[in-house]
């Protein structure tokens, strides 16, 4: 794998923190992750979303922006970062849970930000489908997340779809994950592994047999 920045994304229940994980122990790299529980806003978020939109979106930008600015740092124990979100995520979750002009003043303070951003070497997108990430959220069980609805979910994932359809700020690996599992299935990551190990470039898509 010659790559220094992989950033894996996906909608909540993806398994995106599990395969980091997965993938630093098995390169020795460096995780940065997402920090979803420092929110004080998100449970808020959770029980009435239009009232606490702004507050939780607004956190997590400055959360993200905040964490990112320590990349361009050279890490002399790793030669390979890897990182369960992306930057620019932080817009679709904003797309759909902002007012016209909460999202006019987010959008001007996101496009300040995102100047001094580092872009991964390679971005993967594990796209599953709706059904799939609402069993992965209900095993994990974690309690900020019981509030969620399917209607929810179904939105993020399609906003997601769109977004990565017109992803081209770097080179993107697409995988349809509904099937297998990286964590359980050994098999599974190791073909996962196989995938990364090829040279990428623009927007190449996976499906993983069986």
């Amino acid at each position: 794998m010659r790559l220094q920045y992989l950033a894996i994304e996906g909608v909540i229940g993806a398994g995106k923190t599990s395969l980091s994980h997965r993938l630093a122990e098995r390169f020795g790299a460096r995780v940065l992750l997402e920090q979803h529980e420092e929110n004080p806003f998100l449970p808020d978020f959770y029980r009435d979303q239009k009232r606490y939109a702004f507050q939780t979106q607004m956190f997590f930008l400055l959360s993200r922006y905040r964490q990112q600015q320590d990349l361009p740092q050279k890490d002399l124990f790793h030669d390979l970062l890897v990182a369960d979100y992306i930057f620019a995520k932080d817009r679709i979750f904003a797309s759909l849970t902002l007012e016209e002009r909460e999202m006019t003043l987010y959008d001007k303070v996101a496009r300040l930000l995102e100047r001094d951003i580092l872009r991964p070497d390679l971005v993967v997108y594990l796209q599953m489908s709706t059904e799939r990430l609402l069993a992965n959220i209900k095993q994990r069980n974690r309690s900020y997340e019981k509030n969620m609805s399917e209607d929810y979910i179904r939105s993020l994932n399609e906003a997601y779809n769109r977004f990565f359809f017109n992803y081209a700020d770097t080179p993107l690996l697409v995988i349809n994950a509904t099937k297998i599992d990286f964590v359980k299935r050994e098999e599974d990551f190791e073909d996962l592994v196989a995938q990364l190990s090829r040279p990428i470039s623009g927007v190449q898509y996976y499906s993983p047999p069986g």
